[in-house]
């Protein structure tokens, strides 16, 4: 088994690390304090090809895989988790769902214009009733000669404002239960289609959390994606990867607040030295580091089985519920060793702090990445 990057991943690597130190670190306060969406930098991204990391040329993507998109997140974040969001959710769950359930049409009409950065992407699962019960989906679609015709609203939409492509799910067949929802895939000034409050957050203030609303929205009947009554079965393969995404994330962050934290350590002094000598905040850094290293592996064996063709269930959800818990873990030890300076906005820790809470709850609460890796382990 062989843990170095090769030299096109190291290179990939080193320019969305520098793409994040130029154009989104001078920026990350001031975003995050006027919860800025920053559309102006997805030009920037598109140019380097990381709209489209994980798809076919043939698509309009790069042609790499899972392992190098969650470079790519990981450096993004390690900068503003923000940032990678956008990106996570447009690539992993819009497009990533198009890729995975859809016609050849669909592909070529929806997926290429995604991956190139041309469109923005969003994807509409939760809603009020319906959060870590999916399968609970209330919003409805029926058919009405050429269109369905989708009625109900979704929460916690991430790039719902902003998003050209959005793919939702829906009810088309009350009485099949999970197995009668389907997935569709509606444009931006499609009538009836419109997003709804947008949500103030802890944090990642900078993403784009919204409703997303259908009354009497009319959709092509050629726009439902997969087979009628697929949709929850092709949310879950989607999540699986998505999963990868937010691990990644978490690692991003994490790393992020290790080093803010290593930085201030050598150059706070008390007691006429550097805290960095003193054992107490050694022990801290180390076991930042470690944490971080192993959560790092996790995220990068789902992503290289995922790569593989395998099914991840269980290493995504692994990934996910250590590399989540770990991002707030170091995050929480991050403004600790800065003291109180950790406590106030003029030092990044503070912003880790926030952002990294959404990694034990989004795509998948901690608690059923548990009862996900359970059901997966039993079933051996």
């Amino acid at each position: 088994m062989d843990f170095e990057l090769t030299e096109e991943q190291k290179a990939i690597k080193q320019a969305v690390r520098e793409f994040a130190e130029s154009e989104v670190r001078p920026h990350v306060s001031e975003w995050d304090e006027t919860q800025h969406f920053p559309r102006e930098i997805l030009g920037g991204l598109a140019r380097l090809g990381l709209m489209g990391v994980v798809f076919p040329p043939e698509y309009g993507g790069a042609g790499l895989g899972y392992s190098e998109y969650v470079t790519v997140i990981e450096e993004l974040a390690r900068v503003d988790g923000s940032v990678a969001i956008i990106l996570a959710a447009h690539t992993s769950l819009c497009a990533g769902h198009i890729f995975t359930a859809g016609t050849e049409e669909q592909k070529r009409k929806y997926l290429g214009p995604l991956a190139r950065g041309e469109k923005l992407g969003c994807w509409s699962l939760t809603e009020p009733q319906a959060g870590s019960d999916a399968g609970g989906t209330r919003t409805t679609a029926r058919l009405d000669g050429d269109a369905w015709v989708l009625n109900g609203a979704k929460t916690f939409t991430s790039n719902g404002t902003y998003a050209d492509i959005c793919v939702a799910m829906a009810v088309t067949d009350k009485t099949a239960h999970k197995h009668g929802i389907s997935a569709f895939i509606i444009e931006k000034g499609t009538p009836g289609y419109r997003p709804g409050k947008k949500e103030n957050k802890l944090g990642l203030r900078a993403s784009d959390t919204t409703e997303v609303i259908f009354e009497n929205c009319r959709v092509p009947r050629e726009n439902c994606l997969g087979k009628p009554g697929a949709g929850f079965v092709d949310s879950l393969k989607v999540l699986d990867k998505g999963r990868i995404s937010i691990a990644a994330l978490a690692v991003g962050m994490a790393q992020g607040a290790y080093e803010a934290s290593v930085g201030y350590a050598r150059q706070r002094r008390q007691f006429g030295r550097s805290i960095a000598d003193f054992q107490a905040i050694q022990f801290k850094l180390a076991d930042m580091a470690t944490e971080i290293g192993a959560a790092r592996l996790l995220t990068l064996r789902a992503a290289t089985l995922a790569d593989c063709g395998q099914r991840v269930t269980l290493e995504s959800a692994m990934a996910k519920l250590f590399a989540g818990e770990v991002a707030v873990r170091v995050a929480n030890e991050a403004v600790q060793i800065h003291g109180g300076y950790g406590f106030i906005k003029d030092y990044p820790v503070e912003k880790y702090y926030r952002d990294v809470k959404l990694c034990t709850i989004g795509e998948g609460t901690s608690e059923i990445q548990r009862m996900v890796i359970a059901r997966e382990l039993l079933r051996k």
